[in-house]
C-alpha cells in the first residue's frame, strides 16, 4: 500500500513527467499544456435495486486530446476516485504516444464493488453509467472509446456497446465505441491475452540486448529466469502462462490477496489459476509453500519481479529490501516515485508500465480498426498465402523425385508452413512489432544519452516529444 509520506499516484505521475522534461528542449507553456488533465467529468446517477434506488459515482476524465479519438479502459473499485482516474489518464496519453497507436489518453471508474451485485445489477448499472457518458460523447467511435480494466471485462464492454447501439442507432461503426468486446460482439481474437502477452513479448525484447541484460546483471536468455508475479489476475495469469510455457521461466512465487505460495522448481499456472476459481484464494494450493504475509514475497530473490495488480505496492517501507535486478511494470504505477529513486540507486533496472503494459491497448487499437473497417483481420488474403505456400512446396517435392534426390518435407513442417496467417495470428505479430519497435526507441535515448538515467525517463522523454510535435503540428 501507498505509504502516508509519499506523494500520490497523481503526484507520482508528474513526478516523472517533470523528471523527463527537465531533460527536453520544451518550452514551459507547451509543457504545462501536456501535463495537465483537459476535463474530468464526474456523474452520479440512480438505480432501483431490491426495492430501494442506490446512487453511483463514477468519472471519465480526458487528459489528452492531441489525437482523438481519446483511448482508456474504465475500472469498477471501491477505492476509486478524480486523482486516481486522472493520473491513469495520464499514463494512457504516453502510452499510446510510445507505442504509436492514435489515441489520446482518457480513462473511467466507478465507485462501485462488482462482487456485491448479481449479473444482471450490475447490467442495469452498467448501462445506466454508459448512457450518461454516451450522452456527453464521452463514449463515442470517433471521440471516446473506453475499455476493460480493473473489474471490468468482455461482459461490461458488450453492455456498452449495445447501450450505445441503442442509443445511436444509425452509426454504422456503433461497435467501435469501445473495445475489449466478446468475439460474438465485434471483439478481436487475441484481446484477453494482449497486456500479459504484451509483457512476454517486453521481456523477450529486452533479453535480445546484451548491453541491457549486462545493466541488471543477467544474461542468456528467459529460460530458467526465477520470476516472482504479484496479481494473477488477467495481466499477471497471461504473462506468467506464457512465460512459463513457452519461454521456459520458472515462477517461482504468486503473490495474491489471501497470501502468496512458492514452488523453487516452478508453479503450475494453469492449475494455481484454477485452484484459485475453486477456492476463492492461493492458499493450500498443492505442490507449494503458503505464506500468509504475501507482500513479503516481493522482497524474495529472484531474477525478475513481475508486479501485475495495483498501483503503489513497491514504495520507501519496502524498496531498499527488493532484491530482484529486474522489475517489469504489468501493472499501472506499482512503483512510487520515491521507490523508484531508490531502486535506480541500487541499480535495479525498471521496464516502465508505460511499455510493459501497453499491449492491452495495441490490441484494442486493432480490434477498433477491424470494427470501423468491418472485416476480420485474415479473411481476404489467408487462403491466397496458403495457395502460393502450397505451390512452393508442390514444386520442391516434385525437383527432388525428378533428381532422385530422396528426401521430403517433414508432415509437421508442412502443416506449419502451409498455414495462412489468421486473425490471432496478426494480432500477435502486430503486437510482437509494436512491443520490438517502442522498447527500440526508447532504449536508444536510454543507452546513447548519458543523462538520462533509466527506461521509465526515456520511455517519458519518446512519448512527450511525439505528443508536442502533435500540439506543434495543430498550431500550439
Amino acid at each position: 500500500m501507498l505509504q502516508g509520506t509519499e506523494p500520490s499516484f497523481r503526484e507520482n505521475v508528474d513526478i516523472m513527467f517533470n523528471r523527463a522534461v527537465a531533460l527536453m528542449d520544451l518550452s514551459p507553456g507547451l509543457a504545462e499544456k501536456i501535463r495537465v488533465c483537459n476535463a474530468t467529468y464526474t456523474v452520479r446517477f440512480g438505480v432501483r435495486l431490491r426495492g430501494r434506488i442506490e446512487t453511483f459515482t463514477g468519472y471519465r476524465s480526458v487528459h489528452s486530446e492531441h489525437m482523438e479519438p481519446v483511448k482508456g479502459g474504465i475500472r469498477y473499485a471501491l477505492e476509486v476516485h478524480q486523482d486516481e482516474v486522472e493520473a491513469l489518464a495520464a499514463l494512457m496519453t504516453y502510452k499510446c504516444a510510445l507505442v504509436e497507436t492514435p489515441f489520446g489518453g482518457s480513462k473511467g471508474g466507478l465507485c462501485i464493488n462488482p462482487r456485491q451485485y448479481e449479473e444482471h445489477e450490475l447490467e442495469q448499472i452498467t448501462r445506466r453509467f454508459a448512457y450518461e457518458l454516451a450522452k456527453r460523447d464521452l463514449i463515442h467511435p470517433a471521440q471516446n472509446v473506453p475499455a476493460p480494466d480493473m473489474g471490468t471485462g468482455e461482459r461490461e464492454m458488450a453492455w456498452i456497446a449495445d447501450q450505445y447501439a441503442r442509443m445511436n442507432t444509425t452509426d454504422i461503426n456503433a461497435r467501435a465505441c469501445v473495445t475489449g468486446k466478446p468475439l460474438n460482439a465485434g471483439g478481436i481474437k487475441g484481446r484477453v491475452e494482449a497486456t500479459g502477452r504484451g509483457v512476454q513479448y517486453a521481456l523477450q525484447e529486452f533479453f535480445r540486448h546484451p548491453a541491457d541484460k549486462r545493466q541488471a546483471g543477467l544474461d542468456g536468455t528467459l529460460d530458467g529466469k526465477r520470476i516472482i508475479v504479484q496479481g494473477l489476475g488477467n495481466v499477471g495469469y497471461h504473462a506468467a502462462k506464457f512465460l512459463s510455457e513457452e519461454d521456459g521461466a520458472r515462477i517461482v512465487a504468486v503473490i495474491e490477496r489471501d497470501g502468496a505460495v512458492v514452488n523453487d522448481g516452478g508453479l503450475d499456472i494453469e492449475a494455481l489459476r484454477q485452484w484459485i476459481a475453486e477456492t476463492g484464494g492461493v492458499r493450500n494450493f498443492p505442490g507449494s509453500r503458503y505464506h500468509e504475509d504475501g507482500a513479503a514475497l516481493l522482497e524474495e530473490e529472484c531474477d525478475i519481479l513481475i508486479p501485475a495488480a495495483l498501483e503503489g505496492v513497491i514504495h520507501l517501507g519496502n524498496a531498499p529490501r527488493i532484491k530482484a535486478p529486474l522489475i517489469i511494470e504489468a501493472a499501472n504505477g506499482p512503483i512510487t516515485a520515491g521507490a523508484d529513486d531508490v531502486l535506480r540507486g541500487r541499480g535495479t533496472v525498471i521496464i516502465p508500465d508505460l511499455y510493459a503494459n501497453a499491449g492491452g491497448v495495441t490490441v484494442s487499437y486493432f480490434e477498433w480498426v477491424k470494427n470501423l473497417s468491418h472485416i476480420r483481420f485474415g479473411r481476404m488474403q489467408r487462403r491466397n498465402e496458403e495457395a502460393h505456400a502450397l505451390l512452393l512446396v508442390d514444386e520442391l517435392e516434385r525437383l527432388s523425385a525428378d533428381r532422385g534426390l530422396g528426401w521430403e518435407l517433414s508432415p509437421d513442417f508442412k502443416r506449419r508452413f502451409l498455414q495462412g496467417a489468421d486473425e490471432l495470428a496478426l494480432v500477435r505479430s502486430g503486437l510482437d512489432d509494436t512491443m520490438r519497435t517502442a522498447y527500440q526507441s526508447m532504449r536508444v535515448v536510454w543507452q546513447e544519452r548519458p543523462e538520462v538515467p533509466d527506461l521509465r525517463t526515456a520511455a517519458f522523454i519518446v512519448a512527450i516529444e511525439r505528443v508536442a510535435a502533435r500540439y506543434r503540428a495543430k498550431g500550439l
